[in-house]
């Protein structure tokens, strides 16, 4: 094991001690243990006769429970006994752990770097703060291809030894200012010595060039199309975080974020996307593009100019890039810091000169607006990541989301949702009053549909199993649609009663953080099978458990590896797994019980594992399954219910269905419906042949990456749902 683990052998779970306890290895009766505290408390307050006296009535009590001991004894034969050391592993106990990728960020290698194609000038001002241009210098210089591109670098006033060391360095250009004249004017007062013919890279002098091909890279990309403007890279923090891969900024309060700020650097944001807008610490900007709608914005002294420009960009037809392929550390705002500027002052009044250019552009972006009731606050609550995700797709596509909670006191949750949480967009959506003339959407269970109150109402649910409770069914009825997530609800619906129309609307998938490329920390060398769930009957966890340990119990080149959550008091986990009586194939199992693992760090965890594998008995839709695909991994999951949506032989392995059984679980919506009872020999066989066939299972975890990518991200899901809403 690595120390992405941290293994309970020797340790046991409070509930074992308890059961330790019981079996009587605590050498203490529990009641008499009680007392025994209650008098210890006693004593701090009785001194003399009353100590005596206290000391008296314990005697009494122990030889009463003395006495009842004997006589029970008597009437029982003496059970062996039984040799529990305190901190002993039981046998058929699997190891407990947790899961953390760890900091350590280890750049992919460079490989056939691609010479420029044209001219390149680097444009870097300098304000104090020597120790970083020299590490910047350092960096850069070795990146370079003479004859093809400048370095100018202009200097704001510097007074701690910058000018000096500019004037020793032969390969740059410096323009030395006595003032400081800010960002703006002085990149503007550079730009006249630069090339003619050459493209433009601003790039801040706190910023450390370790990539080696980062400029070619940029320049590829730019050309990769006509329409392409401006370039800008993932920049990661002196922490190992990851603090930009582009911007975006909403009309709502002009508070301009950072995609991915300060999130552990997992590899997230790999891929070469579009953005709405990028920091202009690193900025490609192809000469094209300055020559149709000019340079920076003087109106700003620094802070928002780079907004400004990208939406200027956009407003003349170009795309903004961020090109994930190149990582860059930023240590960030490093001049306002060294000269002790009043950062907030510089950055209002910048944001007042931009709201006066910007924000009634932006409210002109939208579209339309959009009802959307549905829980977002709760992580307990399945419905939450899925809705985030569906509202900031729909807002990419350009419709003013309102958002309102639909649960609460009288609800079949009654609990009160948190005002906030640690998305801005999010939390600006909640803030924004509902639209009377807009479409409302309720997206939650079934049972709460008679909260939307839309001139037009749609109701977006799904269920498990086979059947609709009847108060799901009116509810539904009472809509003017339904939208269920795959064709395997739309014929459940249909079949239990729904008569409105029934539009399929799939979820999706994030593949900026669910991708092969995601880093991560193995858990060991063996082959590593990977399952993520609720503990609960309908995932068949006893199923998995009993399979595995069958089928693997004298390999020691698998693992098992099983994230699992219990929000249910009734459950010990620990104790249920112990019923399985695994035996030695315990050892060989890896629970990560309750392991509170940042949504960043999924990714991570599925691709520290060989293949995925859940035999569930129903879905309604399945993100995990959907999840480890889009890393990359082989997958066998059962071949029933919404999760068929999107998975089949082609892109993994579909388990075989036994039959139908009776649904029986503690949730109330599954009662006289049926599930899936997975073919336990088809998942033996599965698991079987996916480790005696790696290179076949990997290529499918390949294909099952491509089809995600490609059909099943909240971008397609959002778009789809537009195009339906354009016709109401």
């Amino acid at each position: 094991m690595t120390s992405s683990t941290a293994l309970s052998r020797s340790k046991p779970s409070r509930a074992q001690r308890s059961a330790s306890r019981r079996r009587g290895n605590s050498g203490t009766p529990k009641r008499f243990t009680s007392t025994k505290r209650r008098l210890k408390k006693s004593r701090t307050s009785v001194t003399g006769k009353r100590r005596r006296l206290a000391s008296k009535k314990l005697s009494k009590k122990r030889a009463a429970w003395l006495a009842r001991k004997r006589r029970a004894a008597k009437r029982q034969k003496p059970a062996p006994p039984v040799h529990v050391h305190h901190w002993d592993r039981y046998e058929s106990d699997p190891h407990y752990g947790t899961f953390n990728p760890g900091h350590t960020e280890v750049d992919p290698p460079i490989i056939d770097k691609q010479p420029l194609s044209r001219p390149v000038t680097i444009i870097i001002l300098t304000w104090n703060g020597l120790d970083y241009t020299r590490k910047c210098f350092e960096h850069l210089a070795p990146t370079l291809e003479p004859g093809l591109v400048d370095v100018i670098v202009f200097d704001n006033g510097s007074t701690d030894g910058t000018v000096e060391y500019l004037r020793s360095i032969p390969w740059i250009r410096p323009i030395f200012n006595p003032t400081n004249i800010g960002f703006v004017a002085g990149n503007h007062a550079a730009l006249p010595y630069a090339r003619p013919d050459s493209d433009i890279v601003l790039l801040n002098n706190d910023i450390l060039t370790e990539q080696g091909d980062w400029l070619s890279k940029l320049q590829e990309t730019a050309y990769r199309s006509r329409d392409i403007g401006i370039v800008g890279a993932r920049l990661r923090g002196p922490d190992g975080s990851l603090h930009h891969a582009g911007t975006y900024i909403l009309p709502d309060n002009l508070s301009g974020q950072q995609i991915g700020g300060e999130e552990p650097d997992v590899r997230q944001y790999n891929g070469v996307r579009d953005v709405q807008g990028i920091v202009f610490a690193c900025a490609y900007l192809k000469r094209e593009l300055i020559q149709r709608i000019g340079f920076l914005d003087q109106d700003y002294f620094s802070y928002f100019e780079d907004t400004d420009y990208c939406l200027k960009a956009i407003m003349a037809g170009y795309r903004v890039i961020n090109d994930g392929r190149v990582t860059l550390h930023h240590y960030h705002n490093t001049s306002t810091h060294v000269n002790g500027v009043d950062f907030w002052d510089m950055y209002n009044k910048s944001r007042e000169v931009f709201r006066g250019k910007w924000q009634t552009l932006l409210q002109m972006r939208y579209e339309r607006p959009l009802n959307w009731r549905s829980v977002v606050h709760l992580p307990l609550y399945g419905y939450t990541e899925t809705s985030k995700n569906l509202m900031l797709g729909l807002e990419r596509q350009h419709l003013k989301v309102n958002y309102e909670y639909v649960y609460g006191l009288g609800t079949p949750m009654p609990f009160e949702e948190p005002d906030t949480g640690p998305d801005m967009r999010i939390n600006l959506f909640k803030q924004r009053s509902q639209s009377p003339e807009a479409v409302e959407i309720v997206y939650g269970q079934g049972d709460v549909f008679y909260k939307n109150r839309g001139r037009y109402k749609i109701g977006y649910t799904m269920l498990e199993v086979d059947g609709l409770p009847h108060d799901w069914v009116a509810q539904s009825n009472s809509m003017n649609e339904v939208w269920v997530p795959s064709h395997f609800n739309a014929q459940t619906f249909r079949n239990s009663g729904v008569t409105v129309p029934i539009h399929v609307m799939p979820l999706g998938v994030d593949t900026d953080y669910f991708h092969p490329g995601i880093r991560s920390k193995r858990f060991s060398d063996k082959f590593t099978f990977l399952s993520v769930f609720e503990w609960g009957e309908r995932k068949a966890p006893e199923l998995l458990l009993e399979t595995f340990s069958q089928q693997f119990a004298h390999r020691d080149d698998v693992l098992l590896v099983c994230k699992i959550i219990n929000n249910d008091p009734s459950f010990d986990v620990p104790t249920e797994i112990r019923k399985l009586k695994l035996g030695a194939a315990a050892d060989r199992i890896l629970v990560l019980h309750n392991d509170k693992i940042p949504s960043a760090w999924m990714g991570s965890l599925y691709r520290s594992a060989d293949c995925f594998v859940l035999p569930t008995r129903g879905e309604g839709w399945g993100m995990p399954i959907m999840e480890a695909m889009a890393c990359g991994l082989p997958v066998i999951a059962t071949n029933w219910s919404a999760q068929t949506e999107f998975m089949n032989e082609s892109n993994a392995y579909p388990l075989r269905v036994e039959r139908l059984i009776p649904a029986e679980a503690r949730c109330v919506y599954y009662h006289g419906f049926n599930w899936a009872q997975p073919d336990a020999e088809h998942l033996a066989h599965l698991m079987q042949h996916v480790v005696a066939h790696r290179e076949e299972a990997a290529e499918r975890g390949r294909r099952a990456a491509f089809d995600m990518q490609s059909r099943f991200t909240w971008d397609h899901s959002a778009a789809r749902m537009k195009g339906r809403l354009a016709g109401l």
